[in-house]
């Protein structure tokens, strides 16, 4: 079912089957209003060195599925695969330092009251790493992401956006990792910093090798970092595929979309698939297929059945009855 097993590699990780749901109270009495089940039966995989890019709406449950993978939500369902080792129950502390994660709001994610330098070396400490030791690499990599040692005595709050963002993602790499989620990395920065810290993480990933699941509703930040591209709609993934043949041939009617909706360069030019209505509520998905309410193609077996994620072509899937019975992409303008 994945790219990596098409392929015949073995993945650096794999997500099988993987699902979350979340009680929802309101009122005062916090009576339950239902259950969302914001991740359902996802399954993707991340080869090594290379970089994933997830796209969907606000909602979609892209930011639980990133949390799910680094362990910080238990999973209700499915298992996590690191180097062929579940990352369910037990999980020796070597393993899961070879995972991190660099979220969008670095403010938040640092504590003001920590010296960036004591933020950056706080990985090191927890591994064991002599005092002498980590103050020469707490050094050395905030050279690396365009900072200076000095900037070590600092409270973050003494740092613009971009280097607050520079010093979580030092923090992230100090301790060499394998794999590390970037959640919205660069979506609270402006366009022009956005670009230098952009370029910050390819060039550390040329340096160190690690592979990246990229999180953005920004298709163009998508198109400049990933190699392969997972769309996800209402906790599901309904697409994944190589970037060009995703952003050149998408098969998936809710990719198309996508696509068209991005800001152009072409002054006055319209899309030619509009994206109506709102995401469904999760507290009451669609039956079928969940972008069936919003699909210009919707027909009754989309009413109906759900589908599942099937090969289109080698490297490309797509969960889409009209895209998978004719073995091409859904042809939106008929």
């Amino acid at each position: 079912m994945t790219a990596a097993s098409d392929a015949g590699k073995e993945p650096l990780l794999e997500v099988r089957h993987l699902s979350r749901g979340f009680d929802v109270r309101r009122g005062l009495l916090q009576t339950s209003a239902g259950r969302v089940l914001a991740v359902d039966d996802v399954s993707l995989s991340v080869m090594r060195g290379e970089t994933l890019g997830l796209v969907g709406e606000s909602g979609c449950g892209k930011s639980t599925l990133a949390r799910l993978i680094l362990r910080l939500v238990p999973p209700d369902g499915g298992d996590i695969l690191f180097r062929g080792q579940s990352l369910l129950g037990d999980v020796p502390p070597e393993v899961s330092r070879r995972l991190q994660m660099v979220f969008q709001d670095p403010f938040s994610s640092l504590n003001p009251r920590l010296k960036a330098g004591v933020s950056v070396g706080e990985p090191l400490r927890a591994a064991g790493v002599s005092a002498e030791e980590t103050r020469r690499r707490v050094a050395d990599m905030l050279r690396q992401v365009g900072l200076s040692p000095e900037h070590a005595t600092r409270y973050p709050h003494e740092f613009s956006g971009g280097q607050r963002q520079r010093i979580a993602i030092a923090r992230a790499v100090i301790l060499h990792p394998e794999f590390i989620v970037c959640d919205e990395a660069v979506s609270a920065l402006d366009a022009s910093v956005q670009a230098q810290v952009l370029n910050l993480l390819k060039d550390m990933q040329q340096r160190y090798g690690f592979a990246y699941l990229f999180i953005s509703h920004d298709l163009a930040v998508v198109g400049h970092m990933s190699d392969r591209v997972a769309v996800m709609y209402l906790g599901r993934i309904v697409e994944i595929a190589p970037r060009d043949r995703l952003f050149g041939a998408p098969a998936h009617p809710y990719t198309r979309a996508l696509l068209e909706a991005s800001p152009r360069r072409e002054p006055g030019r319209r899309p030619s698939v509009a994206l109506s209505g709102d995401l469904p509520s999760p507290l009451d998905p669609p039956s079928g297929c969940a972008f069936h309410p919003r699909c210009p193609l919707a027909s009754d077996l989309c009413r109906r059945t759900r589908p599942v994620l099937q090969t289109l072509f080698p490297g490309h899937l797509v969960a889409c009855h009209l895209a998978t019975a004719a073995g091409q992409p859904a042809d939106l303008q008929r």
